[in-house]
């Protein structure tokens, strides 16, 4: 085994790493169903896999990968990798609203580890989503930045849910320090190599 050079893994052959912006509406595998789309569209490499799905009616970074150690080890809580996410709710949440979610939140069936969260402004070069969030005049909305660890099914939502501000758009925006950089919605970028070859990608 090599240096770790600052990643949460030890180094290791990495055949292929695909870093995608994952639009709204499609699916995180490679078969349609129903009125959403699929990977298939997007990304013509053979004998990847996605490491950490998204929802389909989720936007921003997926990583793909044809490592199965690899992709359990981002996907897993366990090695507490940080996923950062912006979402834009429902009216404008008050600190002590923001409290509950950094103290961590009781759920139906789990308690959500404490969160990093912040409120911040619509992210600078933020493409439209299509179809758009539905807008209505009487509701204001906000951006919150929402840092966690976990990764069950549709967390954020339901942790802004039980807070009660819904989620109208929900973009990731980092996985580590791997982030959405240049990559537009659909866009996708194959990085060959090891983990000395994403030296900072990765590194928390």
């Amino acid at each position: 085994m090599g240096e770790n050079h600052g990643f949460p893994f030890a180094a290791r052959r990495v055949s292929k790493i695909v870093f995608f912006n994952k639009p709204y509406g499609v699916l995180s595998q490679f078969t349609p169903e129903g009125k959403w789309r699929a990977l298939d569209e997007f990304i013509p490499l053979k004998g990847v896999y996605v490491a950490g799905r998204l929802d389909a009616d989720s936007e921003g970074l997926l990583i793909l990968t044809d490592d199965g150690k690899l992709q359990a080890q981002i996907a897993d809580p366990k090695h507490k990798l940080e996923k950062t996410y912006w979402a834009q709710v429902e009216d404008i949440p008050d600190e002590a609203a923001l409290d509950r979610l950094r103290a961590g939140i009781a759920l139906a069936d789990f308690t959500a580890r404490p969160a990093g969260v912040r409120r911040i402004d619509e992210p600078a070069g933020l493409w439209p989503r299509d179809p758009p969030v539905r807008y209505r005049a009487a509701i204001p909305t906000s951006w919150l930045e929402i840092r966690i660890s976990e990764g069950k099914n549709r967390q954020v939502r339901r942790m802004t849910a039980a807070i009660g501000y819904p989620v109208l758009r929900l973009i990731r925006a980092a996985i580590g320090a791997a982030t959405l950089e240049g990559l537009a919605p659909g866009a996708w970028r194959k990085i060959d190599g090891s983990y000395k070859d994403l030296q900072g990608s990765f590194d928390e």
